[in-house]
């Protein structure tokens, strides 16, 4: 049996981790696994690393990847070499009509990673079979995002969801976070997510330049080179502008996360 931790490098899965830690949360897991898509934030990269030093976790943290999501997007392929990387963009109809692709990020970038590096620790081939309910997966969900709650997609993991049982919200987790003196994470996800409110825009754009750059850059590119020849115009903002123009200081309103968010491990 083995028991591993997703670790999303939020706010729920670090309080997650930290009170297994603190042996608040059993059983202690084997492993804790953050899928990197090569494009998160610093201040992300900044607390995983502090996460992973081995004097904060007792169990060790296993950092996979299935390539850099930014530069897939800039290619316009996806992890398996197909045309477009599959990402929910805010698109336009020739005819005017507004939509949003589909989003497949979720798996190639997060769960198909994390799957692999689990049968890798397992010792087990990409075909090897794997006896049902073999693996255990913490998943960091809180009781305010319990929409969010889905079962695993192979028959070997049983997900668990360890702030569900013990009726913990997002803002227990940061008082619980706070009472033990750790750090509040910042939001984990991709620098060029198009589901960012407009305060995260904002924030990102007063206060972290270059990853508002970052972010502007590949929006620009979703309407170059090949995609002159796409039958729908894709945006990162909403708005359907592009993310250099787009009118976040105009709407304070915040996003639905808990629909919209990746599913279970971006976020949390």
């Amino acid at each position: 049996m083995l028991t591993v931790l997703s670790l999303g490098a939020g706010v729920q899965s670090t309080t997650m981790a930290l009170m297994a830690a603190h042996g608040e949360i059993k059983p202690m897991p084997d492993a804790a696994i953050f899928a990197d898509t090569q494009w998160e934030p610093a201040a992300v990269r900044e607390h995983l690393n502090w996460l992973a030093t081995g004097n904060v976790l007792p169990f060790p943290v296993h950092v996979v990847t299935a390539g850099n999501i930014r530069d897939g997007i800039i290619a316009r392929r996806n992890t398996t070499g197909g045309r477009y990387a599959a990402i929910p963009w805010y698109t336009v109809a020739p005819d005017g009509k507004p939509g949003m692709n589909r989003r497949q990020c979720t798996s190639e970038y997060k769960l198909s990673p994390i799957a692999r590096e689990i049968r890798r620790v397992l010792g087990k081939s990409p075909s090897d079979y794997i006896a049902p309910g073999t693996v255990t997966v913490m998943i960091g969900i809180s009781i305010d995002e319990a929409i969010r709650m889905k079962p695993a997609r192979q028959k070997y993991m049983r997900n668990v969801w360890p702030l569900i049982d013990r009726r913990m919200s997002r803002r227990d987790c940061i008082r619980w976070l706070e009472l033990h003196e750790y750090p509040v994470p910042p939001k984990s996800a991709c620098i060029g997510c198009p589901f960012h409110n407009n305060a995260y825009w904002r924030d990102m754009r007063d206060n972290r330049p270059d990853e508002w750059a970052d972010a502007c850059t590949a929006d620009d590119a979703l309407r170059l080179g090949d995609a002159r020849g796409m039958r729908l115009v894709e945006y990162m903002h909403p708005s359907r502008v592009p993310l250099r123009g787009a009118p976040i200081d105009g709407d304070t309103r915040q996003a639905d996360l808990f629909n919209n968010e990746c599913e279970g491990m971006c976020g949390v």
